[in-house]
């Protein structure tokens, strides 16, 4: 019992701590970011630019190619943009650990793998931009759950599977991308109550896809 009563006060006494050091909160904030992207570089097997060089330990993060943190948060990353760096690999899932994300922009280069589910927790996003790559499976139902987002562009990757009925809970997006890719099935009616959506790319779809793309089309012009 006395064990149980030293982690207890222990924990209660670091929160504490927490509570009252700001500066010791937004240090395991940077922490987390940092590792973050450590953990992108990591799942990178090749970058022949160099994109990620400036990614080392000598320079703070805030200042690595590609990487904009946050005015009002300093030190949290909200932007992610590194297109046509002709990097090779997959996406990291502690991409899903970087809180205060806006934007990621990874559009032509050669990621493969899967869209991590673990994005689905970035309810700041806004952007994601990963057009022209060799991502596969399916679109991670989790992006059902990033409400501010307003484009998601995943045109010509190797996605496959039905293009998700959760999307239509997005009720700020404006570009929905999903062109070239190998989805099948038909589009659900749920996209439909995507009012904000002023953009929708489905060519070299089936027939069906594409039958039912024109009258999505024509109500959206409506």
């Amino acid at each position: 019992m006395s064990k149980w009563l030293t982690v207890l006060c222990t924990a209660l006494v670091w929160c504490c701590y927490l509570y009252s050091n700001p500066a010791a909160t937004s240090m395991a904030n940077n922490e987390t970011d940092r590792v973050a992207l450590l953990a992108f570089k990591a799942a990178i097997v090749e970058d022949p630019f160099g994109a990620l060089t400036s990614w080392n330990h000598s320079l703070h993060y805030c200042h690595w190619n590609g990487i904009l943190c946050s005015r009002r948060h300093p030190d949290r990353v909200i932007r992610i943009t590194l297109t046509s760096q002709g990097l090779v690999g997959s996406l990291s899932p502690h991409v899903g650990n970087l809180s205060f994300l806006k934007s990621i922009v990874l559009s032509n280069n050669s990621f493969h793998g899967l869209i991590p589910q673990e994005m689905g927790r970035l309810f700041r996003l806004q952007a994601i931009e990963l057009s022209n790559n060799s991502f596969g499976g399916a679109i991670p139902t989790n992006l059902s759950r990033c409400s501010s987002l307003e484009s998601l562009n995943l045109i010509n990757n190797n996605l496959t599977g039905n293009i998700l009925v959760e999307l239509g809970s997005l009720s700020k997006l404006r570009a929905l991308g999903l062109s070239k890719n190998k989805l099948s099935g038909t589009i659900p009616p749920a996209i439909g109550n995507l009012s904000s959506l002023t953009v929708l790319s489905l060519a070299y779809c089936n027939l069906m896809c594409l039958r039912v793309s024109k009258i999505l089309s024509d109500k959206l012009r409506s």
